[in-house]
């Protein structure tokens, strides 16, 4: 697995102050007081607004965020970030309609636009990624909050601070 590297920099258009990452950083306060923009030179990450990989998440992938804030909707400065492995060969993941892993289940290889059209599922309240990472919206068609999903059980996402959110599309973390 390669790990990527990005940049933050204090100020809009790449000025002021900056600090590189290749890996995870929990809280970006230590190295800078304020993040406005970024460059993805390798690899993608989840970015969050708040430190310790919690609030809104935001999936970057290769590219120049001259002024992210505005281009992404976020309303704070990213606080921390969480590298995202290259997985390379098969991705599955097993989707249940309840927390705990009950009700309704489907296990899914490749992104789903849709679970209510796809599966005729109203919601998915806990999954288990057995392959590779992918990114869950609240939306239909990848829109709105979104939340990264590694490998493992996740039996409640209200446990996990996602409370009241439901995922109706899902899609695979690749090369993209």
């Amino acid at each position: 697995m390669t790990m990527g590297k990005i940049i933050f920099y204090e100020e809009r258009n790449f000025q002021g102050r900056s600090h590189e990452c290749q890996s995870d950083c929990s809280d970006m306060s230590s190295y800078l007081s304020r993040c406005h923009s970024c460059r993805v030179e390798s690899g993608s990450f989840m970015v969050y607004d708040r430190p310790n990989y919690m609030g809104n998440q935001y999936f970057m992938k290769r590219g120049e965020y001259s002024d992210y804030m505005s281009m992404m909707g976020m309303r704070d400065c990213i606080k921390s970030c969480r590298s995202i492995p290259m997985h390379r060969g098969q991705f599955r993941m097993k989707i249940y309609e309840k927390e705990n892993f009950g009700g309704q289940s489907h296990e899914m290889m490749d992104d789903c636009e849709n679970i209510q059209e796809r599966y005729r599922m109203n919601e998915c309240q806990s999954c288990n990624v057995m392959d590779g990472h992918w990114l869950m919206y609240e939306q239909a068609q990848f829109r709105g909050k979104m939340m990264y999903m590694r490998p493992g059980e996740y039996k409640s996402f209200r446990d996990m601070g996602m409370s009241g959110q439901r995922f109706m599309s899902m899609r695979r973390i690749t090369d993209m």
